[in-house]
């Protein structure tokens, strides 16, 4: 998926974190402009990534505020004064826990992130000339959302729907009704045609997780 020729968007995935989590790097092809997605943790990695990259970052997305996909986000905004956008407000409990949630997995030095804007269910971003939906997707957290680019026909689905797979929700707060809802209701009506990055694993299209994934027939 890195560097898709003809496309007003490239990405390049970064794995982070001892869960190999799919950091991205999203830029505009015209302005190089580039926004940070979900940076779990190895912050030294991404710097590397930017660098090697040339683009210019202007933003950290998150999609949600566990600690693969949020841990760095707050070490990378002040080191980089970046906004960090996202997730929906309702992840606000996980993102103020993201110390304890570190120091469970031995992750030491985690900060609390407060994002600048909280996205909601219809809201936009963007990263230079592309913008992208949002769509709230609760389930896996209550604050989800994930990010979708119409005229390019992707999505950033960050831990919703996985190739062959869909989000954890054996959490407290997790609800595997909600989110296969929510896969079902606002992801797959997205596209067959829409290919899919997860925060974690291959890259699918939305058409073959309808066909195939054991976890959205019936």
């Amino acid at each position: 998926m890195n560097d898709q020729p003809q496309a007003p968007l490239s990405i390049a995935v970064v794995p982070v974190t001892p869960f190999q989590q799919n950091c991205s790097l999203v830029w505009c092809t015209q302005t190089r402009e580039a926004v940070i997605v979900d940076p779990g943790g190895d912050v030294a990695r991404i710097q590397a990534a930017l660098k090697e990259t040339g683009v210019k970052p202007v933003a950290i997305w998150l999609t949600h505020g566990h600690i693969d996909h949020a841990g760095g986000a707050a070490e990378l905004a002040e080191a980089l004064s970046l906004p960090i956008i996202g997730p929906h407000e309702a992840d606000k409990f996980l993102l103020d826990a993201l110390p304890e949630q570190g120091l469970r997995f031995e992750m030491h030095g985690i900060k609390a992130v407060t994002p600048t804007r909280w996205l909601s269910e219809g809201d936009s971003v963007s990263v230079g000339e592309v913008s992208f939906s949002v769509q709230h997707v609760p389930g896996h957290t209550p604050g989800h959302v994930t990010f979708f680019q119409k005229e390019f026909r992707f999505l950033l689905a960050g831990d919703t729907v996985f190739a062959g797979s869909v989000g954890r929700t054996d959490f407290p707060y997790g609800s595997h009704k909600d989110l296969i809802a929510g896969i079902k209701g606002k992801l797959l009506p997205l596209g067959d045609d829409v290919q899919f990055l997860s925060g974690h694993g291959p890259a699918s299209t939305l058409g073959e997780e309808r066909q195939s994934n054991p976890f959205l027939q019936g």
